[in-house]
């Protein structure tokens, strides 16, 4: 390694939101985490929800009234959708006599 061009590498305490706290060595220092393995739901398998700004329950209030079914809307452009695809009946082709090869 070449000498005087490397950041101080010291140890430094990790402290996070549910009161974990352990060293490490980092270059930034101290770190203060919101969420850390120990509270996280993946590697609990609890599930929490952090909703600070209220957007699920707005998302619950917009949609609970919602109908379960397309909307008419929806419905109206399947159906003419279903009509443009519907096979149409073919015409049949006049058959031409090939032309005979000359040798």
């Amino acid at each position: 390694m070449r000498p005087n061009i490397h950041p101080a590498y010291p140890t430094s305490k990790v402290h996070c939101a549910c009161g974990a706290t352990w060293e490490t060595r980092s270059t930034a220092g101290d770190l203060h985490l919101d969420i850390c393995s120990n509270c996280h739901p993946f590697f609990t398998g609890k599930q929490k929800l952090i909703d600070t700004q209220g957007r699920i329950d707005r998302f619950q209030k917009k949609y609970a009234n919602a109908p379960k079914g397309p909307s008419k809307k929806k419905a109206a452009k399947a159906a003419a959708a279903e009509k443009k695809a519907a096979p149409k009946p073919e015409k049949k082709a006049e058959k031409k006599p090939k032309a005979e090869k000359r040798s």
